[in-house]
């Protein structure tokens, strides 16, 4: 779904199924004066601005509907993410009614215009996503409607308005993407399968993609990655996708993401109850390959590159084993004391590549990498750590500006005597405390000099829905639009 947009607009004369507008406010809500002369004097008095808060309207004349959507906050004092929430409370509004198209009322308010406009694209193109492809039908007659059009009435400088909404639609539509990758299932979603897809979609968007396959991965000195993959039938894949936005011979900014397609944990195998879950284990590369399409498609003055090493890993016969010691493409040998902690091992191989064939200017990756991060931080942000603070810092506010919020955690050099191995240079895992720290320490070993950046989003990449109106139970995207909000403040 793509919203369209109108700036000249009278609200008494639309001719709209839904119209959804903001109330502002708490107890008793702030309605735009221009709704409000529509409605009775009762529907008035009731509506309230407090979050969440609902009212269904038939005005007697105008729109067919005035839905009346609490905001939770004075106009003065919104922000980006109120927007993003109000917005896709409309499109849940219209679904409850079983309305296919919606008009969303956006008020000028003390925030850019072009910001707003792509906050409120944002959060309806969000909301409307639903993962359906593998459904047959069976039982869904009651089922909410899919909203299939969204209008958004907004205000200012209908260029700059159109600039917001474009933008807010193709981010939003990328962070789809990653999302709808995250929920096929790990018997679709093979490392193979995620490349392929990766090769369509990016060749879609304008990016240049390269797989490598087994032998080319054998060649580039990838043992870490081929030890995660040995005990699965399906081949390691690792994927890269270039966009040529900035000028010749400039340094790149370098997105890498943990692309395990399953994680069974390996002979340290994990416990039945919500294994299941595992194939959101690709989400930080289902994030890079969907950050890429959207910087690509946004057409960001920068070179950028996304790299995404792909495997399973499970407990075939021929699977690592604990105490194995593997020799990575960067020459150092890990002791692997825990085969569930794969996904610094695929990652470590990734990163020694890009600095050394990419010769990055910044590099982040994203993974979902410990549970420990759930413990320290929840589901409410992810853990950033880092070699340099300008990229830890930038990270975090490119965070706020989306939605995609992040906690720096420290990275001091004693939490690498943790990783001391008495059979190899270091060890995968560095015991219980301090978990998602002592993961990062591991993967600080293979990015030498480059600024580097690490997202730990095993909190934030799915879930519930976390009572996030534009979210549903499944894979959220995360860091899709963040990553996309940091390359683009690198581009100013």
């Amino acid at each position: 779904m793509e919203p369209t947009l109108r700036t000249d607009f009278d609200v008494a004369s639309l001719d709209a199924e839904l119209l959804v507008v903001p109330v502002f406010g708490t107890a008793q809500g702030e309605i735009p004066p221009a709704v409000r002369e529509l409605l009775p004097t009762a529907v008035v008095s009731d509506a309230r601005g407090t979050a969440g808060a609902q009212l269904m309207a038939w005005p007697a004349s105008g729109p067919r509907r005035i839905g009346l959507v609490g905001v939770g906050k004075a106009l003065a004092e919104i922000g980006l993410e109120d927007l993003r929430r109000f917005a896709g409370r409309a499109i849940r509004l219209a679904e409850t009614h079983r309305i296919a198209s919606v008009s969303v009322l956006l008020p000028a308010s003390d925030l850019d215009a072009d910001a707003a406009h792509q906050a409120i694209a944002e959060g309806l193109v969000l909301a409307a996503w639903s993962f359906r492809e593998l459904k047959t039908g069976v039982g869904e007659d009651e089922a909410p409607a899919r909203v299939e059009a969204a209008e958004i009435l907004g205000y200012g400088d209908a260029e700059v308005a159109a600039a917001g909404v474009r933008h807010g639609t193709i981010v939003a539509a990328a962070e789809n993407v990653a999302r709808t990758l995250q929920m096929r299932p790990g018997n679709v979603a093979t490392p193979s399968h995620l490349a392929a897809e990766a090769e369509r979609l990016g060749t879609e968007a304008g990016l240049s993609v390269e797989v490598f396959d087994r032998d080319r991965i054998a060649s580039e000195r990838m043992n870490a990655l081929l030890a995660v993959s040995q005990g699965s039938a399906q081949d390691p894949r690792f994927i890269v996708l270039r966009h040529a936005g900035g000028a010749e011979g400039e340094k790149p900014l370098v997105l890498v993401g943990k692309g395990l397609t399953f994680d069974a944990g390996g002979i340290s195998l994990k416990p039945p109850k919500g294994m299941e879950d595992m194939k959101f284990d690709m989400s930080g590369g289902a994030g890079v390959i969907a950050a890429m399409i959207a910087i690509s498609r946004l057409g960001i003055p920068r070179n950028v590159v996304g790299v995404v090493p792909s495997s399973e890993n499970l407990l075939g016969a021929a699977a690592v084993k604990p105490g194995d010691v593997v020799t990575t493409r960067a020459g150092i040998t890990v002791e692997v004391i825990n085969t569930d902690a794969e996904g610094r091992l695929i990652l470590c191989d990734a990163l020694d590549w890009s600095v050394h064939e990419l010769d990055p200017e910044a590099m982040v990756d994203c993974a979902t990498l410990t549970g420990a991060v759930v413990i320290g931080l929840g589901h409410q942000a992810m853990g950033v750590l880092g070699t340099d603070q300008e990229v830890v810092d930038g990270l975090i506010a490119a965070g706020e500006r989306t939605g995609e919020r992040g906690w720096q955690l420290p990275l001091w050099p004693e939490y690498r005597q943790q990783l001391e191995s008495p059979a190899a240079d270091v060890q995968n895992v560095g015991g219980r405390p301090a978990g998602t720290i002592t993961a990062a320490a591991f993967l600080r070993e293979f990015v030498k000099d480059v600024p580097w950046g690490h997202l730990d989003i095993a909190g934030t990449a799915y879930g519930d829905g976390g009572r996030i109106p534009y979210r549903r139970p499944g894979g959220y995207g995360v860091p899709t639009r963040l990553l996309v909000e940091w390359v683009r403040s690198r581009s100013a």
